[in-house]
């Protein structure tokens, strides 16, 4: 059993691709229904439980999303020496369960501009392929990302909502 929870594991973990100068493609695979994986993608409720590394004693302490073209986000993280950090943006558009673009702006350094992100969530075997591809305004952005932890944050996230995902009935108890 734990061989099948290994490859399982192995299976659907999370990969980053560096596509040119100035994006990023971060791809990994849910076993969960694609609906659910977008819910826990956008709904505030659930965004709170996994967006924020915990491995880093890192966590959420405000998450405010009005999910609408022209709609915004902030998200507030903080660390274990309290200190707070920032996240912002605005959706462009928004197709359920299949694709969502919006900007994102790092508020301490928001004079690297904003990024552009398109998530497409995919059926895929019984789960979800999720796909995020992140243009920065430069190449300077996009490794003052990288330098800052976007990488070991963002897999430790992905892991959180993967097994966040796993409590499927949380999702059936919740209205949409």
């Amino acid at each position: 059993m734990d061989r099948q929870k290994n490859a399982e594991r192995k299976a659907n973990s999370t990969s980053l691709e560096h596509i040119g100068e100035r994006q990023i493609c971060i791809r990994r695979r849910f076993d969960a229904p694609t609906h659910i994986v977008f819910r826990a993608w956008i709904e505030p409720e659930f965004v709170r439980r996994w967006w924020a590394p915990k491995s880093q004693q890192i966590e959420m302490v405000e998450c405010d999303a009005s999910v609408v073209v022209g709609g915004t986000f902030r998200y507030v993280i903080q660390d274990n020496a309290g200190q707070r950090y920032a996240f912002n943006g605005t959706y462009h558009e928004i197709v359920p369960n299949k694709r969502l673009v919006y900007t994102q702006s790092f508020e301490p350094m928001d004079e690297n501009g904003r990024v552009e992100i398109t998530v497409t969530f995919h059926e895929h075997s019984g789960g979800t392929q999720v796909e995020s591809v992140e243009t920065y305004p430069n190449k300077e952005a996009l490794l003052a990302a990288m330098s800052a932890g976007l990488e070991l944050g963002m897999r430790n996230s992905l892991e959180q909502l993967e097994e966040l995902l796993q409590l499927q009935t949380l999702f059936a108890s919740q209205p949409h």
